[in-house]
């Protein structure tokens, strides 16, 4: 098997990951949400305002219970705010329904959970196309776009699997390259690596690190130090509230976007 953290070239990338100088990809005004149940309500989130540029990475740090997955999950439309706006490519989404939430979520933004989130009864090939599919793309180019990622996280001998024979890190790599299958504008990351033992961590930090490299857009949720560490920015969240808004200083920069990695590559 091919070690994830090699340099593998994705040709297939298009103009859809590669950075803007223009307006933010994703902006935020005013975010709140409280959620209710037995007991006092929680005020998850608390008037946040956020702005994320083309081709950032973005980490979102804090102690359990400050809101930080909700905040993520607004980002995503996975939750309604209560009161503020969101902005996702220039566009308003206060108008959105469910239905086209979902269908943003199938085109430009890709998602990755905790707890990977795989269809249990499907294979590794058809968890990483499932999504392409959805979106309308032809079954011979999902099939290709499957072949690609798997192929450069390692897990080209793993399509024919299940799910429940594969271990957490390969899971989550699964699930990161049916999160990316359809080449999103935006990739929201949900705490990663909260499953997964100290390899699995590494394994998903050069994952990250290495998409990021070629201008995917990147907002992490995590508790952990090194994989916040990657990001370009860190954002820490305390109480439903932006606590710190840093950037990092993170050296060599990066390149800009795919033919930025190819340049270096020669």
């Amino acid at each position: 098997m091919s070690d994830p953290a090699d340099d593998s070239i994705r040709t297939g990338a298009d103009d859809s990951v590669r950075p803007d100088t223009g307006s933010p990809l994703l902006r935020a005004e005013g975010l709140v949400k409280t959620h209710h149940g037995e007991g006092a309500p929680a005020h998850a989130v608390r008037g946040v305002d956020l702005s994320v540029r083309h081709g950032e990475f973005v980490a979102v740090t804090g102690p359990s219970g400050a809101g930080k997955s909700t905040l993520l999950h607004l980002l995503g439309g996975l939750q309604r705010p209560d009161s503020g706006s969101l902005w996702l490519d220039g566009e308003c989404t206060d108008a959105y329904s469910e239905a086209r939430w979902a269908v943003e979520r199938r085109r430009r933004i890709g998602i990755v959970f905790q707890f990977f989130n795989l269809v249990s009864n499907l294979t590794v090939a058809d968890n990483v196309e499932l999504p392409a599919l959805l979106a309308g793309t032809s079954a011979r180019q999902a099939r290709a776009e499957r072949e690609t990622l798997l192929a450069e996280l390692g897990l080209e001998n793993k399509a024919r699997s299940m799910p429940g024979e594969l271990s957490g890190g390969e899971q989550q790599r699964v699930a990161l390259a049916r999160a990316l299958v359809n080449q999103p504008r935006l990739l929201l990351a949900d705490e990663p690596a909260g499953s997964l033992d100290s390899k699995g961590t590494r394994e998903v930090m050069r994952l990250l690190s290495r998409f990021h490299q070629r201008g995917q857009t990147i907002v992490l949720v995590t508790h952990d130090a090194r994989l916040a560490s990657a990001a370009d920015r860190a954002i820490s969240f305390f109480d439903g509230r932006i606590a710190d808004d840093a950037e990092l200083d993170r050296a060599p920069r990066r390149g800009t976007g795919l033919s930025g990695v190819l340049e270096l590559k020669g």
